[in-house]
């Protein structure tokens, strides 16, 4: 494990400039993964989820060992370890890996296979709102009060976003598609809650995962007697693993390494709002409920970032 002294030089060595760049690495990051839901469904429409998937996994597999070459010793500052916990170090990092990538991803798709995609991303991007009512029991911010009742806000926004842009009723999936959507939730947020805590760099994290789940969906489209044919869905594949898993979690680790008191989490509900207007711009209709509640949600963002920086300041 890492000695506290360590991690806090390693935090102190961010600097000033830390939130800047975390906010710059999770709008990246939001800006992929908006896409992911349009893409996916387009795909799952004619294609099973377990040859979507494979495709996804080796994308992101791809571009985690082009990030891994290109920064192999980037003069990155490498966190010294306890000389007797070398094994407990290595799998620390590789399970926060496998849940966080493997887990988010496999569910949430399972969950988009099973249910109107729409609404499975919904239930999806209740991380954020997780990952805040974390930061209120494990970080103690200065004004707990405001940071919920912001992260709240922004999830009634998303609610409005959702329903506001459909006229058909809710629930239409199965009791497995919402279940699987809900532990994706609870994967990424645990992986976001984690990873800023961890000296490994994201591509030192994401890559051994990506590889695992290149492995295990392989399996998946052997069992499910996938039958391989050469056309663009590979290509709309592979940019669903190198753009949204692969660059989206590439950006998202890095915010989350620069984050400093976890607010960026709440920028992720801009993806669903982004993904939206897609959405819309793809046929969808989107009402002026749905536009109430983008508003709300980038109002509940602006105020969180407000009661971080403030936080920085009197810290």
């Amino acid at each position: 494990m890492v000695k506290q002294e360590d991690r806090l030089l390693y935090r102190s060595a961010l600097g000033g400039s830390g939130s800047r760049f975390a906010l710059v690495f999770a709008t990246g990051a939001v800006a992929l993964w908006a896409t992911n839901a349009l893409v996916g469904k387009s795909l799952l429409a004619s294609h099973p989820v377990s040859q979507v998937q494979f495709l996804q996994f080796i994308g992101a597999a791809l571009v985690f060992a082009l990030i891994r070459l290109i920064g192999r010793d980037g003069g990155r500052r490498r966190m010294p370890q306890d000389g007797g916990a070398g094994v407990s170090a290595a799998l620390v990092p590789f399970a926060v890996g496998i849940i966080g990538l493997v887990g988010t991803m496999v569910l949430q798709y399972v969950a988009f296979a099973s249910m109107p995609v729409i609404e499975a991303n919904l239930v999806a991007y209740t991380w954020p709102l997780m990952v805040a009512a974390a930061i209120i029991v494990l970080d103690r911010p200065r004004r707990p009060a405001l940071l919920g009742f912001t992260a709240a806000l922004g999830f009634v926004g998303v609610a409005m976003v959702i329903s506001g842009g459909r006229e058909q009723s809710w629930f239409q999936g199965n009791l497995a598609g919402y279940l699987a959507a809900f532990g994706s939730a609870l994967c990424m947020a645990f992986y976001s809650i984690v990873v800023g805590r961890l000296a490994t760099s994201p591509d030192r994290l994401l890559l051994p995962s990506a590889l695992v789940g290149v492995a295990l969906t392989f399996l998946w489209c052997v069992h499910d007697g996938v039958a391989w044919d050469f056309g663009p869905y590979l290509l709309a594949g592979l940019y669903l693993g190198a753009g949204p898993m692969g660059l989206g979690y590439y950006f998202w680790s890095r915010a989350l390494k620069f984050d400093q008191g976890g607010k960026v989490a709440v920028v992720a509900y801009l993806t669903p709002i982004a993904s939206t207007l897609l959405l819309t711009l793809s046929g969808e209709r989107l009402t002026m409920t749905a536009i109430a509640g983008a508003v709300l949600v980038i109002g509940s963002c602006i105020a969180v970032g407000i009661e971080g920086s403030e936080a920085e300041n009197h810290a």
